[in-house]
């Protein structure tokens, strides 16, 4: 049936879509030519298979394809918004680069406050009295700290409302505004300043340095090393930042480098003349699209929703087809009128070429960085039908039953916190618990296609309940359990020392304490332990506190929950002022919570 849908492919402009045989989609792409794209991913002799050029990843897909689909548009720009909103719509399996959600964060200042703070947003709003900063890859919050620290800026949110001065003024951090000790206008000059300092990041670095060479004379010694990791931090978003151009312009700069199947990204910010700010990308299996492609993806991804921050001018350090569908696709959606400038002479030719230099030295330390051999290495060794390309690491935690959670933490060339995941278990066991902790993942895959390798922290029994959930649901992801070591009934976690036994589906290993295949899964399955247990104890500590404050007389639930719903955690409840909760809950009832907490 589908080398027959192949034959049968129109020479017109569309959006295919690939199916696997449960009907699960795989891939959704646009083509100029439905014919020539689709037959490109095929061999026809002497079976139908694979084209031999493809990626390992779109191999995968194409072994699993067993459909064909397609929609014919009028043209391929008609093509290109229907690709981006089906892939936004429907999340599917293999289109990694177009599913990336991520938004960076900004610094915002809002200018309608009578005493205005910065603060890190990833949301950007359409006011014109909103000022925005960014965006920022790395360091945005040590920028910000920086800027408390270098600034007698309102420190906090709620200091306004309280109407009285805090700790922050009598250590000189604050100018206190909340009692009328600076008028807006001495403050609006102080802000921005700090602003400056923002765009300029070299004078906030100057400050560092003198508070930092302040602690050290004054022998606080861990201070300066706060310092100078916030110093070092803020020093990595100043990419050329020491390129001025001669006009004063506002565009961004997109520049893309690729390179043995990796793709390096490097967007740079230009407002007022000056390279305010810079990301830095690498994205792994760039060898199914071409460069063409590429530009189209990072300039529609990054603009998706910060709408606002659109210039009129974005210039690309080469040139690509799909410009104009981007310009049209820009304007339909947003209503914004783009010009996309690939330039060929001057200033912007100069910082296109900067920006492919940083981008080719990002794609070659990332190459220097990572050790290309464990991959392929680990997928041999274990006989892997994958590369084991993203990880996940599955634990359980809990204290006689009481408090329980299982925790998945996520590595793809290093540990993706932003994917971590927490489950709050109610089995009391520990093969009932991760039964659940991994039926609930499996359950998720639609939403968080599976990765190509679990790790598993427990012995064989566990491996094999792994192996018959997946059965049970079709599918397959390569699984590894690693059992711990024990010394006096005591698990041994001492690296190049513990004796760990490895366990795949289809035999168990006894490796050498020295081989990095083990330490690497015990680096893993550690990472897994940790954050299972800050979890657990996060979780205890929010109950045990609950219900400590429940037995406060006079203090009920709903008192209880105005104050969570202020303070945001029983953690702040603990360490607040009596004056704070006077604030919110009144005289009476802080006057009792009080002289409980203080006990």
């Amino acid at each position: 049936m589908l080398e027959q849908e192949l034959k049968n492919l129109p020479n017109l402009a569309g959006v295919y879509k690939f199916f696997d045989k449960d009907g699960l989609l795989l891939y959704v792409g646009k083509a100029k030519v439905l014919k020539n794209r689709v037959k490109s991913y095929f061999r026809f002799s002497p079976t139908l298979g694979p084209s031999p050029t493809l990626s390992s990843r779109i191999t995968k897909m194409i072994s699993e394809c067993s459909k064909l689909e397609y929609i014919i548009s009028s043209n391929e720009y008609d093509a290109l918004i229907l690709e981006n909103s089906l892939i936004k719509e429907l999340k599917p399996k293999y289109n990694i680069l177009l599913r990336d959600d991520k938004t960076y964060p900004y610094i915002m200042l809002d200018m309608q406050e009578d005493f205005p703070r910065f603060e890190i947003t990833r949301k950007v709003h359409n006011n014109n009295k909103i000022k925005y900063f960014g965006p920022f890859s790395t360091s945005a919050r040590e920028i910000l700290e920086a800027l408390y620290l270098s600034y007698k800026l309102v420190q906090k949110k709620s200091c306004i409302k309280q109407k009285k001065t805090c700790l922050f003024y009598q250590i000189d951090r604050c100018h206190g505004p909340c009692e009328g000790k600076i008028t807006k206008q001495e403050y609006a000059k102080i802000a921005e300043e700090a602003k400056n300092a923002l765009i300029d990041r070299k004078k906030l670095i100057a400050k560092l340095e003198e508070k930092m060479t302040q602690a050290s004379l004054m022998l606080n010694f861990e201070e300066a090393a706060k310092l100078r990791d916030m110093q070092n931090a803020i020093k990595k978003t100043l990419h050329v930042i020491h390129l001025d151009l001669a006009k004063i312009e506002n565009f961004d700069l997109f520049s893309i480098v690729v390179e043995d199947n990796i793709a390096s990204f490097m967007y740079l910010f230009i407002r007022a003349g000056k390279v305010v700010s810079s990301i830095q990308k690498i994205t792994k299996n760039a060898m199914e699209y071409d460069i063409d492609e590429l530009y189209k993806i990072a300039i529609l991804q990054f603009y998706k929703t910060n709408t606002q921050t659109i210039p009129n001018k974005i210039y690309v350090a080469h040139d690509f087809e799909y410009k104009e569908d981007v310009k049209n696709f820009l304007l339909t959606k947003h209503n914004i009128h783009v010009e996309i400038i690939n330039p060929k002479r001057g200033d912007k030719l100069s910082l296109a070429n900067i920006a492919l230099q940083n981008a080719q030295q990002n794609l070659q330390n990332y190459k220097n960085n990572k050790d290309s051999t464990l991959d392929s290495e680990l997928k041999n060794y274990f006989e892997f039908k994958n590369l084991p390309l993203r990880i996940e690491v599955f634990d359980n935690s809990h204290i006689s039953g009481d408090s329980i959670v299982g925790c998945m933490v996520v590595y793809e060339d290093g540990f993706i916190k932003d994917s971590y995941r927490k489950y709050n278990l109610t089995c009391k066991d520990e093969y009932a618990q991760m039964n659940e902790l991994l039926s609930r993942r499996i359950e998720s895959f639609e939403k968080e296609p599976p990765p190509d390798l679990w790790v598993i922290d427990g012995g064989d029994t566990l491996l094999k309940l792994a192996k018959k959930l997946l059965e049970e649901k079709n599918l397959h992801v390569d699984l590894i359990a690693i059992a711990k070591e024990k010394r006096d009934a005591k698990a041994n976690r001492a690296k190049s020392k513990a004796n760990d036994i490895l366990y795949t589906a289809e035999s168990d290993f006894r490796l050498s304490n020295s081989d990095k295949k083990l330490h690497f899964i015990q680096k893993l399955r550690d990472e897994a332990h940790r954050f299972a247990i800050a979890t657990h104890r996060k979780k205890k500590q929010k109950k045990d506190m609950q219900i400590s404050l429940l037995q406060v007389s006079g203090i009920g639930e709903a008192t209880l929950k105005k104050l969570v719903s202020y303070y945001g955690s029983f953690e702040n409840i603990y360490n607040t002022s009596f004056e704070e909760l006077e604030n919110t809950i009144g005289n009476k009832n802080a006057t009792t919570l009080y002289n409980f907490l203080k006990k």
